[in-house]
């Protein structure tokens, strides 16, 4: 048990990161140009009725006035009022997190699912064709950008073969999982390629050890050293892979749900920024924020349950 004492400080270690995210997120929000209150009630609106707007949401106040009711708010369980949507922003923000939720998951499942097979064969046939062509393939991908790559799996998967939705999320378990094959795809595809080129290394690397070595010569099959020995051993830096590329992730669904029309996070974060909704946006990215640190938190705890050698 030794090795878990981390877990009892790191949670104290991310106080400082969250306030710092929140601080940053709030600056630069409010550096963003246009007024939340023009932009809320048009073009002809009066000056009185900007002033009532402004002094209504307390845009009217110092920076540093409005961020400590943010503190306050926060404090309480609160983010504010959604100038856009005008209702409170942390159920807002509730109700969106599923979709977003899903597409992260699809994502990562899609590129363990294609990316443990590729790298095993590319590990295994090492110099040979195979090696080389998923050497290419996963050299290519990771140069793929989310809205272009969205757009190609939607014209040939969803308007020429007809095969699957192109947009939404579904109503039924079935039918979310049906339309959350493109937007996992593609984020998957980019994340595959890196994944796919860790494992590569690390297996070939396994397949080196003293551990495979030893196996061998108990008589072990070459099938079995692989998946038994190798396997397990190379995983181990891919999770810790993971929770780095996590906030790529994150952002990459940003880009995604956006291409997808899918209801998530990442889509009212982009609605919060055209409108100006500063509230939204400070709250999507601070929720953003605790999602990527309690992921590496978790990553934390796997990589150390995996591998009994390591101390954080």
């Amino acid at each position: 048990m030794r090795r878990y004492r981390f877990v009892l400080f790191r949670p104290l270690q991310l106080v400082p990161v969250l306030a710092g995210i929140s601080i940053i997120t709030f600056i630069l929000v409010r550096m963003i140009p246009g007024d939340p209150a023009r932009i809320l009630l048009g073009t002809r609106a009066t000056p009185t009725a900007i002033a009532n707007i402004r002094a209504r949401y307390g845009l009217d106040e110092p920076m540093w006035v409005q961020y400590l009711y943010f503190l306050k708010n926060l404090g309480a369980g609160e983010m504010g009022v959604s100038t856009l949507y005008k209702i409170d922003v942390l159920p807002l923000i509730a109700t969106r997190i599923e979709p977003t939720l899903a597409l992260v998951l699809a994502g990562v499942v899609l590129a363990l699912v294609f990316a443990v097979p590729s790298a095993a064969i590319s590990a295994r046939r090492q110099g040979r064709a195979s090696d080389h062509v998923v050497r290419i393939l996963s050299t290519v991908a990771i140069g793929f950008p989310s809205f272009w790559l969205g757009v190609v799996l939607i014209i040939l998967f969803g308007v020429n073969l007809g095969w699957l939705p192109v947009s939404g999320y579904g109503e039924t378990v079935v039918d979310k999982l049906v339309h959350l094959v493109l937007p996992g795809l593609t984020i998957a595809l980019p994340l595959t390629a890196v994944l796919t080129r860790s494992l590569r290394a690390a297996m070939i690397a396994g397949l080196q050890s003293d551990i495979a070595t030893a196996a061998r010569a108990r008589g072990l099959p070459e099938r079995l050293v692989f998946w038994r020995h190798v396997v397990p051993n190379a995983l181990v830096p891919t999770v810790n892979l993971l929770a780095v590329n996590i906030g790529w992730l994150i952002g990459g669904t940003v880009v995604v749900e956006n291409v997808f029309a899918v209801p998530g996070l990442g889509q009212l974060m982009t609605r919060g920024i055209f409108s100006r909704d500063y509230m939204v946006v400070q709250g999507v990215a601070l929720a953003f924020a605790c999602a990527t640190v309690m992921i590496n938190f978790l990553a934390d705890i796997i990589t150390v349950a995996m591998d009994p050698r390591v101390e954080l």
